[in-house]
């Protein structure tokens, strides 16, 4: 029998069969359905977090707090508190390093903000009066705190858009008094609407003098970090060098002794963001992949089922003249054909899924690609083929080492 014939014949099966092939195939199914969503998802959030950093320009150097190497992040990054940056260190960059266009530092809290019977949960960031310049934000209305404010711990602060609008709905805030947590504040000035940076919203965030938010907010004396622009893009090298020598200096660091803080400009954030959320999105695809193994097993279960009931046909079959590789054949045929139709079935949920997924994303406000990888479909498909030839074997191993006289007797 032909190759041609063997296709034929397989697919008649397995057509003869449709409730029994569908719910064999169901687990392949599920298993490359979960695999391209979850690439395609993490290759969104992913897309999410560059298109953030990209916004707020690519002339930035962040200086984070405790030390790490070129290739990963340091340790404040994942959310343990180093208190060796400095609102002093910010003021030293701002005035010491060349090219150096604008500067802040940053402190985070978490409170609710209260104007009469009005209420919001936000977080507040003390910040420097560079701010704007930094993110490249901008004002609606008011104005922003100056330099004496942010040296002399004032009370005031500007609303983002959203935390405006909850506050105060369609009323003008400028010139009242809010409450956040126990402390009032006079707003000053409301930014203009900016959307989602990642998963949260910069609209509801509150500003206020950094010296502020340590000495009256939060009680401390660091700050979480620091962002610096820089005056033009092919010195941002330079700066980056210049702004490591100075902490080292301030931070009484000599010799070969390694930096208690850690400098990275905007590309080299976007490498390490890259190399993590890679390597989780492929380590989520491969704990996905598992559900294929079960989805293998499902396969050979069923081909071995199909074995004891076509026990006399295969005896017929030999009887004429099949020979043991034309019975091998036809079954691997059949398992291919069921894991094979699975994957592609798969493949078209997966893509829908993550279809839908954009979309809402993007209707939510968020930057979100849709990415959908050739080669994660490429893939899938082989897998597919894999798992039906693989868990195909045995099946039709024992079907072609049946005795066709005893295979005829068989009842």
């Amino acid at each position: 029998m032909n190759i041609r014939d063997t296709l034929k014949l397989s697919f008649l099966v397995l057509k003869k069969n449709k409730a029994r092939s569908f719910l064999t195939a169901l687990g392949i199914i599920i298993g490359i359905a979960s695999v391209i969503i979850i690439i395609s998802v993490g290759a969104g959030a992913q897309s999410l977090i560059i298109n953030q950093l990209n916004s707020i320009g690519t002339n930035l150097v962040g200086i984070l707090p405790g030390a790490s190497d070129q290739n990963g992040p340091p340790a404040s990054a994942l959310g343990i508190v180093i208190t060796t940056l400095k609102y002093e260190d910010a003021l030293a960059i701002a005035s010491q390093v060349p090219n150096v266009e604008a500067v802040t530092s940053y402190n985070t809290g978490v409170g609710t903000a209260v104007y009469q019977n009005n209420k919001s949960d936000i977080n507040f960031y003390g910040v420097m009066a560079d701010y704007l310049k930094v993110e490249n934000a901008e004002l609606g209305t008011g104005r922003f705190f100056n330099l004496d404010e942010e040296k002399g711990s004032v009370r005031v602060a500007i609303l983002g858009y959203q935390a405006a609008q909850d506050l105060f709905g369609n009323g003008d805030p400028l010139g009242k008094t809010i409450k956040i947590k126990k402390e009032f504040f006079e707003v000053i000035g409301v930014m203009k609407e900016r959307g989602s940076s990642g998963f949260q919203s910069q609209d509801s965030n509150i500003f206020i003098p950094v010296s502020t938010a340590q000495k009256i907010m939060l009680g401390i004396k660091y700050v979480n970090y620091i962002r610096v622009k820089i005056n033009a893009g092919e010195n941002i090298d330079a700066a980056s060098e210049d702004i490591r020598l100075l902490l080292r200096d301030r931070h009484n660091i000599s010799g070969t002794a390694a930096d208690d803080f850690s400098v990275r400009t905007t590309k080299q954030a976007i490498d390490i963001l890259k190399t993590i959320t890679n390597a989780l999105k492929f380590f989520l695809a491969a704990i996905a992949g598992i559900s294929l193994i079960v989805g293998g097993v499902g396969v050979m279960n069923i081909m071995l089922a199909a074995v004891n009931e076509r026990v006399r046909e295969i005896g017929l079959r030999k009887a004429i003249g099949a020979r043991r590789s034309d019975i091998m054949t036809q079954f691997i045929f059949e398992s291919v054909a069921i894991t094979l139709t699975g994957g592609i079935v798969g493949i078209i949920i997966g893509v829908i899924i993550s279809f839908i997924i954009a979309l809402i994303a993007r209707y939510l406000g968020y930057q979100w690609d849709l990415i959908v990888s050739p080669l994660s479909i490429i893939v899938g498909c082989g897998v597919a083929f894999a798992v039906g030839l693989i868990f195909g074997i045995y099946p039709a191993s024992r079907a072609a080492k049946l005795n066709p006289i005893e295979a005829l007797r068989y009842e």
